[in-house]
Order: C-alpha cells, then structure tokens, then sequence
C-alpha cells in the first residue's frame, strides 16, 4: 500500500484551526506505506489494519496577520480492502485495473472530511469585519497510477457542504525511495485548480466587507502548485515516525486577495505512528 499523495489544499493551515491541516499528518502517518504496516493478520480474512498516533503540526497560514499556529494532534487509521480511514479522509475503493506486472490503476470515492481553509474575524486584526468562512466537507472521485518510475493521481473533488460551491481538481505525482530496509524517503509535487466559487468564498471581499485598506476583491479561477519530502523510519513492525515539510505556492487569484499577504503556505510535521 503506497501512502497517499499530499497536494495542495492538505498543506493548507486553517486559520479557524489547525486540525484541517492535520489531514497531511493524518494520510502520511495514519495511512503509512507497505514497508511500515504490521502484516495483515491470518485469522483476518479481510486484510484489515489499524493504528494510532500523534503529531506536532506547526502550519502558516497565508491570511494577512494570521501567526504560525502549531498544535499537537491525535491521529487515527482503518483500512480494509473496502475502505480506507485516515484521518479525516475516507476513501471507499472500487475495483481497481492491473495493466501489468507494474503498472495498475486504482479508483475510489474520496472525501476529505475537515478540508483546509477558512477563517474567523477574530482570527486577525486584518479580519475584522469580515463574515466567517467555514472549512467544507469535499468529496468525489480519484484514479491513481501506480508504476515503476512514480504514481500519479488525479482527484475531482466538490464542496460537499455546500459553503463555497467550489470545486477543485488536483494531479500529484511521487516517488518512493527505500534507503534502508527502516527508511524511506517520498519527495513529491502536486498542482491544484480551484474554480471561482472556492477563490471568491475563501479569499473575496464583499462590497459589505470593504473598508480602508480593504478594497472588494472577487476572485476568480486559479492554480496552487506543492512540493513536500516526507521521511519515514521504521523501528519495527509497530512503531514508526515520520517527518514532512511541504509548501505551497499560491496562484496570482488568491495571491492578489487583499486579505492574503503570503505568496506560499508552509508545514512542518513531526510524527510518531503504532500499527497494531
């Protein structure tokens, strides 16, 4: 089992909290490649695995006066050969296609259960009055390639809460590296457009919102691009940790936001993971 691919909106910090950010700790931990899992146990029949852990997660957010949050948080895993629970994405699997000895194609139903971005008033003085925007529940659909030389994976994803109206499509591509028979090594790099509703929702100004120093702003469609190194290192069959650092380099729509003063958002974590 290959870890997931971490794009774009999962470095993103929230400015409401940073357990949205958690969902990077949550899929490179929780959702740990083959070489850090405990063999599936004979007297289960459906190859399930679980395990716990936690994380020291220090996020910037690219919201004008918000300050570098760090929290540490709880992690939690399940995966079956249904279904797949790692932190707050759930992802149900669909019969996948073997092209060859290695090459496959892997398809699910995704969602993304605490998705970045968002903010209070309260969370700047740049913010003031400004109306909250919410963190969304996005779902939809994912194809992965799975092959020698990286895999590749592309997820259509809409807001299913219904806060933005948004949509967004993501691609990233990684590799893995086994150093030793204890660590591996994933560097990674990702891109993701988010349409009109999903800029304007998250980064707009209203004409109500306005003020001096904070013109309307209406954005429109645009592309973030991400790059992350992940390190995991293998004690024994139960425990391992994991380091990350990723940053995301934010599209000109977002960017000229009156309220984004950052260009990139950044994250740091720190792990540690017992699979059981």
């Amino acid at each position: 089992m290959s870890p997931s691919l971490v794009l774009a909106p999962r470095f993103k910090p929230n400015a409401v909290n940073l357990v949205c950010v958690s969902t990077l700790a949550a899929v490179m931990i929780c959702s740990a490649p083959a070489f850090a899992q405990q063999p599936p146990d004979k007297d289960e029949p459906d190859g399930s695995s679980w395990g716990l852990g936690l994380a020291v997660v220090s996020g910037q957010s690219a919201y004008k006066g918000v300050d570098r949050e760090t929290k540490v948080l709880p992690m939690l895993s399940f995966e079956n050969q249904y279904v797949k629970l790692s932190g707050p994405n759930l992802e149900l699997k669909l019969p996948g296609l073997q092209l060859s000895d290695s090459q496959r194609l892997n398809f699910g139903v995704v969602a993304d259960l605490l998705g970045g971005g968002g903010y209070e008033a309260s969370d700047s003085p740049a913010l003031v009055g400004m109306a909250e925007r919410k963190s969304s529940i996005w779902a939809g659909a994912k194809v992965e390639w799975e092959n020698d030389l990286a895999d590749v994976k592309l997820e259509l994803l809409g807001d299913a809460s219904g806060n933005s109206k948004g949509q967004r499509v993501l691609l990233g591509l990684e590799r893995k590296w086994m150093l030793s028979p204890s660590l591996m090594l994933i560097p990674q790099v990702g891109v993701e457009w988010v349409d009109k509703e999903y800029v304007d929702y998250y980064y707009g100004v209203s004409a109500s919102e306005a003020m001096a120093g904070r013109p309307a702003y209406v954005g429109n469609g645009t592309v973030n691009a991400e790059i992350s190194l992940a390190g995991i290192y293998r004690f024994d069959q139960h425990h391992s940790m994991m380091l990350n650092l990723g940053v995301t380099f934010l599209g000109n729509e977002i960017k000229n936001s009156p309220i984004v003063d950052r260009s990139t958002e950044n994250l740091v974590m720190l792990g540690y993971k017992y699979n059981f």
